[in-house]
This record gives C-alpha cells, sequence and structure tokens, in this order.
C-alpha cells in the first residue's frame, strides 16, 4: 500500500476530498520525521512506537573482496508494533 492509496482509500471513507487528506497525511508524516529527527520518541497510542537507536560500530566484510571494512556507529528508525496491531496481523 502507497501512500497515494492511503489517501485514497481515507478520502472514500470520510467523503473528504483527495487534496484535504492528501495535505493532512503529508503534515503527519512531516511531524514523526521532524520528531524523530530531534530524537525523540513518536507513541501512537494501539498502533506502535517509532524511535531512534543508535547502532555501535563494527567490522563488516566486502562480499565481493572479503576486505575486512570498519562500518561506524549510526542512527536508525525503530518501530514496535502496538498490541493491538499485533493481533490484528495474525
Amino acid at each position: 500500500m502507497t501512500k497515494k492509496d492511503i489517501i485514497l482509500k481515507v478520502s472514500d471513507e470520510t467523503n473528504l476530498k483527495q487534496i484535504d487528506v492528501k495535505k493532512v497525511v503529508q503534515k503527519t508524516f512531516d511531524c514523526i520525521v521532524q520528531a524523530l529527527g530531534r530524537g525523540e520518541k513518536i507513541e501512537l497510542r494501539n498502533f506502535g512506537v517509532f524511535k531512534v537507536k543508535q547502532r555501535k560500530s563494527r567490522t563488516g566484510r566486502n562480499p565481493r573482496t572479503g576486505e575486512v571494512v570498519p562500518v561506524p556507529p549510526r542512527k536508525v528508525v525503530v518501530f514496535k508494533p502496538g498490541l493491538e496491531m499485533k493481533h490484528d496481523i495474525r
């Protein structure tokens, strides 16, 4: 499912214009990205939690040459689904 699919579905079910739904969906995503960029945790009840984790540096291996390569530490976004989502997916 793409962002466009979400917009179409919400628009159909709420009888709102697609352009208005698109603005709301995009602004929601923008707020989430900005908060994660500041290192904040995003908790959406019954959906899940987005947070930023710091990965440690490690040694990797180039698959073509087998050469050992250092991998620097970096930040990654992780998502933990909420209980309601866990039950709905099963």
